[in-house]
Formats: C-alpha cells, sequence, structure tokens
C-alpha cells in the first residue's frame, strides 16, 4: 500500500456538479491493490483523521501541492498533433486542406508510432489520465496507439475510423483483408479484428469510429450498427451538428431521417457509451433523444472557437437533461491543456446561450473534464475521481507554478476562487506529477 499527504479534491457523487467538490486542505490518500490486482483508492479523507488508522505506512508528503483526480479527455485525434494551430475557413476547409493530407501519412506504421508516442507522452505531461481518441482509416495507426498506451498502463480508446465514401482514395477503407468483397466489407472485419485483439486488454477499450456520417455509405454505417449490438461493451464515437455546412450535407445525403443526428438513431450508433463530439445546433427533439438513448456529448470548447463552429448549449443541454463531458478536440482543438479547454468552456457558458448570463462555476468546470466525463464513459466510479475503489490516477498540482499563480492563489479566499485561479493562469506548468494506476 501507498500513502499520500497532500491537500486532495475529489467530487460528491450526490451532489449537483457545480457544488460537488470535496476538498481537504491537509489530506491523506492510500492506495492499495483491488480484486483484480489494480491499484485504486483504499482511503481517502482529512490527515488528521485517517493518520492513525494508517501509522503503519510510510507517508509520501507533499507540502503546498494538491493532488487531484487524472483529467479525462472525450474526444481528441492523436493523427491530428501535426496539423493543431493550421488557420483555415472553417471545418470543411480545415480538413480538406490540413486533416486529410496529414492523416494520408498514418499508413506507415513507423509514422504511427513516433506519433502515439508523442501523443501520449503530452497527455501525460498535460495530467490526461484517460482518452477517447480517433485513429486514422489505416490499422497501422490503430495497433501503433494501443501498443504505446499499453506500455503506459493508461485508460485509453480508438478505434478504427470508418471513412468509405467522401474523403481521398488514400483514406478510404482499402479491401485489402483476405474475405473482403469490398472496402466497406473490409472496414468492419477489420473493426471486428481490433476488438478482439485490444478491447478489455488490460487498460484498453476499442470504439467503433465512423469518421461523421457524410463520408460513410448506409452499409458502412448499417454494418458498425450490427458490430455496435454484437459487442455492447465498445465504445461509440462520431461527430455530430459542429457546423451549419456539415449538417446541411449530412441532410442531403440522409433525407429519411428527422435529423443528423436521427441518421446515427437510425443505424443502431446511439447509446450507452456512444461519445458524439460537438452537439452544438441542437434542438430539444436532438437533446432528447441523446437523454433517452443514453448517448453522450463531447463538449469541445477550443476548436469551436477556433473554426468558428459556435457555442454548446450548455442551459439547453441542462434544461432537457443529456449527458456531457470536456474534450480538447486536437487538432482543431488548440490544446492539450485542460485548464485551457476549462477557460474555453468558462468562455462558451458566456456566449451564445439560449439562458442569458450563465456562469459556469469553477467546480462545473472541473467536473466536466474529469468525474462528469467519466460518467459520460459509462466510467463513474472507475476513473475520473478520487473515491474510494477509483483507479489510482491522479496529478499532483502545484498551485505556485509559476510567480502570478502562486499570487494570485495566496490570495484565494474560497474553494471556487482557487480552483478557478488555476482554471484561468493554469497551464503545463501546474502539472508537477501525472501518477497512473499501476498492476500489482
Amino acid at each position: 500500500m501507498k500513502a499520500y499527504r497532500a491537500a486532495i479534491l475529489r467530487f460528491a457523487t450526490d451532489r449537483d456538479p457545480g457544488q460537488s467538490a470535496i476538498y481537504e486542505s491537509d489530506g491523506l490518500l492510500v492506495l492499495g491493490p483491488n480484486a483484480q490486482g489494480r491499484e485504486v483508492v483504499q482511503a481517502v479523507g482529512p490527515w488528521h483523521e485517517l493518520r492513525a488508522r494508517f501509522s503503519d505506512l510510510d507517508v509520501t508528503h507533499w507540502p503546498g501541492r494538491l493532488i487531484a483526480p487524472g483529467f479525462v479527455d472525450l474526444h481528441s485525434h492523436y493523427p491530428q498533433t501535426n496539423v493543431i494551430g493550421s488557420p483555415a475557413e472553417g471545418l470543411l476547409p480545415w480538413l480538406e486542406n490540413y486533416t486529410f493530407p496529414e492523416e494520408k501519412r498514418f499508413a506507415s506504421p513507423d509514422y504511427s508510432t513516433e506519433a502515439a508516442q508523442f501523443f501520449i507522452a503530452e497527455l501525460l505531461r498535460q495530467g490526461v489520465t484517460t482518452a477517447l481518441t480517433f485513429a486514422t482509416s489505416h490499422p497501422a495507426s490503430v495497433q501503433a496507439f494501443f501498443a504505446e498506451a499499453q506500455k503506459h498502463h493508461m485508460r485509453l480508446i480508438t478505434g478504427l475510423c470508418l471513412m468509405d465514401r467522401h474523403a481521398p482514395a488514400e483514406l478510404l477503407n482499402q479491401p485489402s483483408m483476405r474475405g473482403a468483397s469490398d472496402a466497406t466489407e473490409q472496414s468492419l472485419l477489420a473493426s471486428e479484428a481490433l476488438i478482439q485483439r485490444w478491447h478489455g486488454v488490460d487498460r484498453l477499450g476499442y470504439a467503433i469510429t465512423p469518421r461523421f456520417a457524410p463520408t460513410s455509405s448506409n452499409a458502412q454505417l448499417r454494418g458498425a450498427g450490427e458490430l455496435a449490438a454484437r459487442h455492447p461493451d465498445v465504445w461509440i464515437q462520431s461527430h455530430v451538428a459542429e457546423n451549419h455546412e456539415e449538417i446541411a450535407w449530412a441532410r442531403d445525403l440522409f433525407p429519411a431521417s428527422d435529423s443528423y443526428l436521427s441518421t446515427y438513431a437510425d443505424f443502431g450508433l446511439l447509446r450507452e457509451r456512444a461519445i458524439y463530439a460537438h452537439c452544438i445546433h441542437f434542438d430539444d427533439a436532438d437533446r432528447a433523444m441523446m437523454r433517452d438513448t443514453g448517448a453522450a456529448g463531447a463538449v469541445c470548447p477550443t476548436s469551436n472557437l477556433f473554426l468558428g463552429s459556435g457555442f454548446f448549449d450548455y442551459a439547453g443541454a441542462d434544461r432537457v437533461g443529456f449527458q456531457y463531458g470536456l474534450a480538447s478536440d486536437v487538432g482543431g482543438g488548440t490544446s492539450f491543456s485542460p485548464f485551457h479547454t476549462m477557460l474555453a468552456a468558462y468562455t462558451v457558458g458566456r456566449e451564445g446561450q439560449t439562458k442569458p448570463g450563465l456562469s459556469l462555476s469553477p467546480q462545473q468546470l472541473w467536473w466536466q473534464h474529469t468525474a462528469g466525463a467519466a460518467q459520460a464513459l459509462g466510467l463513474a466510479g472507475v476513473v475520473g475521481n478520487l473515491q474510494v475503489g477509483c483507479e489510482a490516477d491522479f496529478v499532483v498540482l502545484n498551485p505556485q507554478a509559476t510567480p502570478l499563480l502562486a499570487r494570485r492563489t495566496a490570495l484565494a479566499e474560497s474553494l471556487d476562487e482557487l480552483l478557478f485561479a488555476m482554471i484561468v493562469l493554469g497551464d503545463d506548468r501546474l502539472v508537477e506529477r501525472t501518477i497512473i494506476s499501476q498492476a500489482i
């Protein structure tokens, strides 16, 4: 068993997210193996209450530091790291001019491996311990990512990107697998093989991954839905309602569906463990469909601001009641940093809302990127929190990491002020250590 003493942040599971934070200014975190041999939280609470119970343990003391749950990133694209910060007029030109040319390179296993190594190292440097990310349409990109994630013992989820139309030929799923009669069938057979190889291995998870409805044929979406029905414990990920041009394109291609979101429902792709990025241009019927199916939204504020896509409607989502969490959306998103993402979410929460004057509390913002995102993934009580039984993924934050941050946090008179100062002024320098749960 291991024990750590510092300030500790975690989240209550029976409170409103905006008031759910539990903060110990001098706390103790005790870790040990669960029945499966995975390192989990065995005890957490005030130092003065727990010290006698664990007096036989050597305690690592980090004075002046804050232990917090590792961040959970609900949506990103590991192959887009090299195109982050590329200028474009909007989503579709950005895909055509930057994303697709870069993703062609992931046919190479060596290129995929190097990109996966950098991406995962950057996640850890920024304090992200769980992530749902896209690979490309090349099986090599999926294999490389899972192999690298396994080395770091991380809980990471990805899958083969399904595209069989409306994209460059080099990125369309190729009919290279024995027994496949065409590219569509090959993409589904390859996905099945990757599920069998990687899903549930150590802490890895597979996601059935149509890029977005316009780049998949009816046959491919139907096959993806059938695959999801055979594997209810895998994830599904895609994009929806990000950009007005994209929405019009999807509506032209799928006129029988009631909405863009309905297209996914029509093919059996809306359910629990289905994560849809953006969800900006929704009406209440769409929101109710997300709620009723158990699907969740990945809110991508830096990407939406950068590409001019619009504002996620927090008030509408909360009024109807569907799940959501925060995501970096690298490389359309402009930063790996959870602090930058939370600050952008605060800005989005003040603008373009159906409820004027909405202000997201610091606790709600932090919850969206930890316990809330874990809940959206169906992993509540597993990651994204430091309650007893949670896997021991956490970050050690230094609120004195920069002169300005030290000056401001020293003046904080409440937990909200402390958290908000770190959200507004924090970056990778705030993350002193990232600790990953180990198999014991």
